[in-house]
């Protein structure tokens, strides 16, 4: 799951960019999300669910043709990828904003960073011009940092590897060593990152212990997605 920030000032064209990077990249047969970072509240003042928050209620979800859910905190970064990947492992997420993560960017105004990729001006771009910008998406964005500095792509740490990929120094394709799509460890809300060996040991136990359980009574067919919640209550 690769993460793509556009990042600028306000009235720069950010939300316009997104939906058309989401738009191209959806074309090219990708699936997409998407994260905001917004200084306003969601819900509208006297709808239904916004009267469960003023009730108090924590968490209020809304279920109909779609499903929208929200929490009454602020989430970080790191928590919100967590959670969508936990949901579904897109291929691409892309954020409208967020200036100070350490993830690749386009820039829509004059900000410094060094993990910016392309400087664009959004508010003159037509739809063709948005096809370039995604070639180097696909290039010059990357995961979900593991912070294990294993060295396995081959740079002293994983933020080494993460300049170079945005450099256009990493081959296309080349991917975190040990990043996975197969195994997800979250502790309070944040992703545990596991080399390899761990991984193995953590999937074979888990997968083994539900194999002696007769799930298929559940109604549980070949078991493809295992989720495993522990709350420690000491």
């Amino acid at each position: 799951m690769k993460v793509i920030a556009v990042s600028g000032t306000k009235n720069t064209g950010k939300t316009t960019l997104v939906t058309r990077i989401v738009a191209e990249l959806t074309s090219r047969g990708f699936s997409v999300g998407t994260i905001k970072h917004t200084h306003h509240t969601f819900d509208l003042e006297g709808k239904d669910t916004w009267k469960h928050r003023e009730a108090g209620a924590e968490i209020v979800v809304g279920s109909g043709d779609e499903t929208f859910l929200t929490v009454n905190k602020n989430m970080d970064l790191d928590q919100l990828l967590s959670m969508v990947k936990f949901i579904k492992n897109l291929d691409f997420v892309v954020l409208e904003s967020f200036k100070r993560c350490n993830y690749a960017k386009i820039a829509t105004s004059d900000i410094e960073d060094e993990f910016i990729i392309t400087r664009v001006n959004a508010l003159e771009m037509n739809e063709d011009d948005v096809k370039p910008i995604v070639n180097l998406i696909e290039e010059r964005s990357y995961g979900i940092l593991q912070n294990l500095d294993c060295k396995k792509c081959g740079f002293e740490n994983c933020t080494e590897f993460a300049k170079a990929v945005v450099k256009g120094e990493v081959k296309q394709g080349t991917e975190c060593k040990t990043e996975s799509d197969e195994i997800l460890l979250r502790v309070d809300d944040r992703i545990i990152p596991m080399n390899f060996f761990v991984q193995d040991f953590v999937k074979n136990a888990v997968i083994g212990m539900i194999k002696s359980l007769k799930t298929e009574e559940f109604g549980v067919g070949e078991g493809k997605k295992i989720e495993l919640l522990i709350r420690d209550k000491n």
